[in-house]
């Protein structure tokens, strides 16, 4: 490698873990959405010109994108030997500016214009133009990238083995440096551990004491298109909190935050968990794929604005995670009962303060929660709400005990009486651990791996199966 030569570094994909693009496109759905989905609509045919109208919409943290160690080592080298290090990309040209100054790179970059997209043999010939073709460097990480390396005179190839073998081939002096991204890593984006949760669509078949094959299985589907569901929201709202997971302790360490997978694998990923839980929802039926369909515009709303709003953001948490349990009766496509709904909810809103008072009593600071709106000064309030839901939650299952379908379904109403205590008790477990920082950021997953928990859930269970005389009858079945 020339000493020299200048070295000139693409940008998305190669110094960068992450597109410029994609990044403005989802900071722009947070900060101005409506402006945002215009410009795509408007611009999607004339790439240069869609780049700039997307740059001039948003405000981007460049310093805080996540960089490829390797190639940051090569430019820093590269630096303290005395040669210049250029950017050289196809994305706005004020966003690649503002890029190198903010690691100390040269204030000369080469990038797109609004009437001019710099990518490929275009950024070929603009480089060839200033230094001469074999008169630079050049690291890129893509097929689009090769008409560069032909012109300089080292290829640095990131992550794409294909190219360095050709490039070898045809003689190019080329130094491969490490890229690209792993499937392990887009599964973890998936969050398969949230998949638990759904469990809650298996709730109304106990309630109905529906134990039949059909409506297991009915419900398992139904469990699938949630859990498909729920990784397509989850991915978008990953993608919409990149600053904000950036600026937060654990959560810079996720996959798109942390470039470990590129976005436009992500949109893909959550394109087809999205259709895939429309399939299967339309499999299920009208009512199912109705109560999917709600769950899925209720989160990305909840994504895109309603998570910011105090209050209201915990009222839609706890419809969510209702929903699921609405879901549960569809699958089977059983009859709702209003009063598992009236239970159910206020217990969710309970646990939505237990999340809002865990991440309080976790944060490090007394600065509101990024992009929440929630300050130290909130806890009392969200304990007075949590043990509001909590008393609601019994009281409304303390009146469902008189009701005709109670006494159907549980002949002894007394023990149901006795179930309260091992519920009041679990609640109150959890927003005592909430209060003080002693549980997972996710209360739900919390819940189905505390053991002492389980224990007073499953304290419950046994309780009602005895109400309702259950167990009397799988004996008899059985014995």
């Amino acid at each position: 490698m020339g000493d020299s030569k200048p070295l000139v570094l693409d940008v998305d994909g190669t110094f960068l873990k992450t597109d410029l693009l994609y990044e403005s496109f989802w900071a722009g759905l947070g900060q101005a959405p409506l402006a945002t989905l215009r410009a795509v609509a408007g611009d999607f045919r004339r790439p240069a010109r869609l780049k700039a109208r997307l740059a001039s919409i948003v405000t981007l943290r460049t310093d805080l994108m996540p960089v490829n160690p390797e190639v940051a080592d090569v430019a820093m080298q590269a630096l303290r030997d005395g040669r210049q290090v250029v950017l050289a990309s196809a994305s706005d040209q004020r966003l690649v500016r503002e890029l190198a100054g903010s690691y100390g790179l040269s204030p000369e970059v080469f990038a797109s214009s609004p009437e001019h997209n710099l990518k490929g043999p275009a950024k070929a010939e603009a480089l060839v133009a200033a230094y001469g073709a074999g008169g630079f460097d050049y690291a890129g990480n893509a097929r689009v990238d090769r008409a560069i390396w032909a012109r300089a005179d080292t290829a640095l190839v990131v992550g794409d083995d294909a190219s360095a073998r050709a490039l070898q081939k045809a003689g190019k002096p080329v130094q491969s440096l490490a890229g690209g991204w792993k499937l392990r890593d887009l599964i973890r984006a998936l969050r398969p551990h949230q998949w638990v949760k759904n469990v809650l669509l298996f709730l109304p078949m106990l309630a109905a004491h529906d134990f039949s094959l059909q409506s297991f299985w009915l419900v398992l589907l139904g469990i699938m298109a949630f859990s498909a569901a729920a990784s397509a929201i989850y991915i978008v709202n990953d993608l919409l909190d990149l600053e904000a997971d950036r600026l937060h302790e654990t959560k810079r360490h996720r996959p798109f935050a942390s470039g470990a997978v590129p976005i436009s694998v992500g949109m893909a990923a959550g394109l087809f968990m999205a259709l895939l839980a429309l399939g299967v929802g339309m499999w299920l039926g009208a009512a199912f794929l109705v109560t999917i369909l709600i769950y899925m515009v209720l989160s990305l709303a909840y994504s895109l604005r309603l998570k910011r709003l105090r209050w209201i953001d915990l009222a839609t948490l706890a419809g969510l995670y209702t929903l699921r349990v609405i879901a549960g009766v569809t699958a089977m496509q059983g009859e709702l009962s209003v009063f598992l709904v009236v239970f159910i909810y206020p217990i969710f809103l309970s646990l939505g303060c237990v999340k809002r008072m865990t991440e309080l009593s976790l944060a490090k600071d007394d600065a509101r929660l990024p992009g929440r709106g929630y300050g130290k000064a909130d806890m009392e309030d969200l304990l007075n709400i949590a043990y509001l839901g909590m008393f609601g939650a019994l009281m409304n299952f303390f009146l469902y005990s008189f009701s005709e379908q109670a006494t159907r379904l549980y002949p002894t109403r007394w023990l149901l009486w006795l179930a309260l205590v091992p519920i009041a008790l679990w609640l109150w477990r959890m927003i005592r651990l909430g209060y003080t920082g002693q549980q997972d950021y996710d209360p739900v997953v919390f819940a189905m791996k505390d053991k002492r928990g389980i224990g007073l859930i499953l304290a419950t269970l046994t309780i009602m199966f005895a109400a309702a005389g259950l167990w009397k009858d799988w004996y008899t079945t059985w014995f």
